[in-house]
């Protein structure tokens, strides 16, 4: 485990509102009963490679996940006050912000946040911003509510809790003042016809440029596979989105005694996946 606390993206990156710290640390006291050995902080592909942990064990299952983030690669992106959802929540959940002032976890709490995307790991960066403190808890996402990839009671949730969604709406740009930001620049969009994902891709419209003023961003678009591993194991066949490739049936990968799955093969997917796929490996 590369944190100081077992768990994964249960742990840092699901909030204590939809899954209770409780839960998770009750599953991972039941794994150890069973003569489970944990190793805390250990990156493998620093603190050892694939190829060493070989030499000592007979078999790896790499159940590593997507914890590298994915940008916009818009201007004022590097402005103080923009986050990955990835470090917003990991600063949320084990740096317990939302426990603030009981933990006064350095973690900026803006009046008006805004969060770019349109997935679960948007509604809940939207949700924790609220419980962060903020008046206002906006999302923006580029197609309309029907293309959304949440499920539809994460975004009833977050409807509930007073979310309010910027609806076919792209972000262009970012602007600040002293290093922090302090706007950002969207455009309008109407739908077109479906692209490779089979959702109607957003068209931009012209001259619909406008500004919103914010305090803090969180950039919810998406994660893929640490390089890590790949990098220290170059015998280890990749797919397109740079994770693992696995046989399907057995979740072998392309090098001997290796196994994967989760989000670390399939790319961004569920806890109940991820979970199958250990199984079949097993």
């Amino acid at each position: 485990e590369a944190l100081h606390m077992p768990g994964g993206v249960l742990v840092y990156g699901i909030p204590e509102f939809r899954l209770p710290k409780a839960i998770v640390k009750r599953e991972v006291e039941y794994v150890c009963g069973l003569g489970v050995k944990l190793h805390q902080d250990f990156v493998v592909g620093n603190a050892a490679t694939v190829d060493e942990l070989l030499e000592e064990f007979d078999a790896l299952f790499l159940g590593t996940g997507a914890g590298l983030p994915w940008f916009l690669n818009i201007p004022g992106e590097n402005l103080g006050g923009v986050y990955s959802a990835n470090e917003y929540l990991t600063r949320a959940n084990l740096m317990k912000a939302y426990r603030f002032p009981e933990y006064d976890t350095p973690i900026a709490r803006g009046q008006r946040v805004v969060t770019i995307g349109g997935g679960n790991v948007a509604m809940d960066s939207a949700r924790t911003a609220l419980r962060l403190g903020a008046q206002e808890s906006i999302i923006v996402y580029r197609r309309s509510r029907d293309e959304m990839p949440a499920r539809a009671e994460e975004i009833h949730h977050a409807e509930q809790e007073g979310v309010n969604f910027n609806l076919l709406t792209t972000p262009v740009a970012f602007y600040g003042e002293n290093g922090r930001v302090k706007e950002i620049e969207c455009l309008r969009n109407e739908l077109g016809e479906p692209d490779a994902s089979g959702r109607r891709r957003p068209v931009p419209i012209r001259d619909s440029n406008f500004r919103l003023p914010i305090d803090i961003v969180v950039i919810a678009v998406g994660q893929s596979p640490s390089p890590l591993i790949p990098k220290t194991t170059p015998d280890l066949q990749l797919a397109k989105h740079g994770g693992v490739t696995v046989e399907q049936a057995t979740m072998k990968t392309s090098k001997r005694g290796v196994f994967a799955g989760g989000d670390v093969a399939t790319g961004g997917a569920t806890v109940i996946l991820a979970m199958g796929q250990a199984k079949i490996a097993s």
